[in-house]
């Protein structure tokens, strides 16, 4: 029997917001990304492994973890 299995990482941008950055110390928009590590069987996801938060700099790039309250709290 074969069987083909594997994990796949998607990235959602849930919101944004501007706001000055703490690395470049520009105000620019800053992306709330929604990071999903999910198990997947013959290429189909079948659950969500692990989920992560981050605010990613528009200007520099830079990401700052979040977590899921303050995600709530930025995008309410």
């Amino acid at each position: 029997m074969f069987l083909l299995f594997g994990f796949k990482t998607a990235i959602r941008i849930l919101g944004s917001r501007p706001g000055t950055c703490q690395y470049c110390h520009q105000y620019a928009q800053h992306r709330v990304e929604e990071r999903a590590t999910k198990l997947t069987v013959f290429f189909i996801p079948l659950l969500t492994v692990r989920r992560s938060y981050s605010l990613r700099c528009g200007n520099c790039g830079q990401a700052t973890a979040l977590t899921r309250e303050q995600q709530n709290a930025i995008l309410a």
